[in-house]
């Protein structure tokens, strides 16, 4: 019996769309935070992950994508966080800029948020920010 290259054609094709590293939209007030289940509400702190096999995970508070990469040693094809100067907006959490304040009030009360990196800001870096947390008790929710 030979097989139709139609066949082959549909296959590759199945197999490409599905390992799409492609963030999906986050629908607030629906999507749940994969890591502690929250409803994500908060435009100005939410953050979203693509694995390097294309699965999603989306996250109320960049304190609990922080925790559940480093728990978890996923490895991730895109990070992304919500821009705190413009909500809605989500920018490469490894090119942003992070601050924590006592004024930021972040659903899980790390009071971090991020914000587009510039010369004229003091912030940490992705890897800076990964380090605090992961000097901390990388198995809780906030980092102090």
């Amino acid at each position: 019996m030979k097989i139709p290259v139609r066949f082959y054609f549909v296959i590759i094709s199945l197999a490409l769309f599905s390992c799409s590293t492609k963030p999906e939209p986050i629908r607030y007030g629906e999507d749940s935070c994969h890591f502690c289940e929250m409803t994500i509400v908060s435009q100005a702190h939410a953050a979203q992950a693509v694995s390097t096999k294309g699965k999603q995970f989306k996250y109320d508070a960049i304190e609990c994508m922080m925790n559940d990469i480093i728990k978890n040693q996923t490895e991730m094809a895109v990070k992304h966080v919500a821009n705190f100067d413009s909500p809605g907006e989500m920018i490469d959490a490894e090119k942003a800029g992070y601050v924590i304040s006592d004024t930021i009030n972040s659903p899980m009360g790390a009071n971090l948020a991020a914000l587009k990196m510039t010369n004229d800001r003091d912030l940490y870096t992705w890897e800076e920010l990964k380090a605090r947390f992961m000097g901390d008790n990388a198995n809780t929710v906030s980092p102090q």
